[in-house]
């Protein structure tokens, strides 16, 4: 084998697909369109934040659209919105705890005032489902001038907090304080501070040709309708905006990565994580602050779904494969494009499952860091302490258990990352040589040996240490 060869990386034409998982792809969405009796469907994959596959199925031979057409995308547009109100929170205007009424002051004679911005984002505050009166979705705005009108005089169906039950008139108040903390409208600061960053130059408010019309496929004959559409006006946030496979395609990777100019990496993060539980029953799903949770095929699915008449989409994030699909459709009902969205995803992934990223020493060695490798023992049970490139982690030896990872902080202590410990300070003790006495973990202690005579084991060690059985 010649140098040459040796040094080749093989992730280097990690961006072609294969020609067999392309057809899979294509395959998958045309049974998607056969089976749902769509006008059409368009998708795409994404991979390491870059468009990889694109696809389309039609009932209109020789005219499939591509990934610049224009579809409704509904509720994808709450990511979006939530994503306004995750910048004001990391600009020091809002605070996710703050009851509503602290920045809208009319939510309280609504009735809402109590309901916090976190609360909303997560739809566990409570609120209807629905605006009162005819559906908002076939219905113009102006029907709903003022924010009262979508709320109701009665606006809540839970106990504030208590339960996960998805709310549009929430999205409709986010997108109202997003206006009183901005001044200026919902749409405008949308596409000031995401949409012109990120080079979203395909989504808007309005449809822009080329867009797919929206339709409504008769549900036992093989002929349509044409659907109506409405303006949504107040709920706009909640369900407005129109995109493209290729726009979808940056703001996944947005979703993944973050984006300094927008959001920051740790910000996205934090949306990703579930803030609200399941529904009863659904215990594959869940959501976090603005972006719905799956659980499929062994994998964790970040993204949102959406529909209006006319229209289903779906936006779906695996950031442990760094990959992404897009999938649109322009019919009322149809194929459900949730399972295509992750089908896609699954396809790539294991077809052609990414490339770790090449093991490297660390730049330099911190002896008082490297002083905490190794075995270590809570109570009887081993952990293994592992030094990584930017943190630490802590696992089990063996079996189940709690295992973490942590960030170093600059006073010397850790933050635990995820699991168990997630937020809880580790430090490490030391005598007054210098040494390592033992692991504080959240007031659990971790010494070098089980139960080792002298150290600080809560409760203390018994005297006359370890024995066998005394008939």
């Amino acid at each position: 084998m010649t140098s040459s060869a040796f040094s080749e990386d093989p992730r280097a034409d990690f961006a072609a697909l294969l020609p067999s998982t392309r057809r899979a792809l294509h395959h998958r969405v045309a049974v998607a369109q056969s089976e749902g009796r769509a006008p059409s469907v368009v998708a795409a994959v994404v991979r390491d934040g870059e468009v990889v596959w694109e696809g389309s199925a039609t009932s209109v031979d020789g005219h499939g659209p591509d990934g610049d057409v224009q579809y409704r995308i509904g509720s994808i547009t709450k990511t979006f919105t939530a994503v306004l109100v995750m910048r004001l929170r990391d600009e020091g205007l809002l605070d996710l705890g703050d009851a509503v009424e602290k920045h809208l002051p009319d939510a309280a004679d609504m009735g809402i005032g109590h309901v916090t911005v976190r609360q909303l984002l997560a739809h566990t505050g409570g609120l209807a489902a629905e605006t009162p009166g005819e559906w908002w979705e076939r219905t113009p705005g102006t029907q709903r001038p003022e924010l009262g009108d979508v709320l109701g005089e009665e606006p809540y169906r839970h106990s504030v907090g208590r339960r996960y039950h998805y709310s549009n008139p929430g999205y409709t108040v986010l997108g109202s304080l997003v206006e009183k903390l901005r001044g200026a409208p919902w749409a405008e600061v949308l596409q000031r501070e995401v949409l012109e960053p990120l080079g979203l130059t395909r989504t808007a408010t309005q449809p822009q040709a080329p867009a797919a019309g929206g339709w409504a496929v008769h549900p036992w004959a093989d002929v349509m309708m044409p659907e109506q559409v409405e303006d949504l006006g107040l709920m706009a946030p909640a369900g407005q905006l129109w995109s493209t496979t290729r726009d979808l395609a940056r703001f996944a990777a947005f979703l993944a990565q973050g984006d300094d100019r927008v959001l920051s990496a740790e910000s996205v993060r934090e949306m990703r994580a579930p803030a609200a539980p399941p529904e009863d029953g659904d215990w594959e799903g869940g959501y976090g602050l603005g972006v719905q949770l799956w659980g499929r095929d062994g994998r964790t699915l970040a993204g949102h779904s959406g529909s209006l008449p006319g229209f289903m989409a779906c936006l779906m994030v695996s950031v442990k494969d760094g990959l992404a699909a897009i999938a649109l459709t322009n019919c009322t009902s149809g194929p459900p494009v949730g399972s295509l969205t992750a089908d896609l995803v699954r396809i790539v992934a294991d077809a052609e499952p990414g490339f770790p990223e090449p093991w490297k020493p660390l730049p330099e060695a911190d002896e008082r860091v490297l002083e905490l490798a190794g075995p270590w023992y809570w109570g009887t049970s081993g952990y293994g302490l592992r030094v990584r490139a930017d943190e630490i982690e802590l696992a089990p030896l063996q079996g189940v258990g709690r295992s973490a990872r942590f960030r170093a902080e600059e006073d010397g202590t850790w933050t635990g990352l995820n699991g168990y410990y997630a937020g809880e300070t580790l430090r490490a003790v030391r005598r007054p040589d210098g040494t390592v006495s033992h692991l504080d973990l959240g007031s659990f202690v971790f010494t070098r040996e089980a139960y080792e005579a002298g150290a600080p084991v809560p409760g203390g060690v018994h005297p006359e240490g370890w024995q066998g059985l005394k008939l």
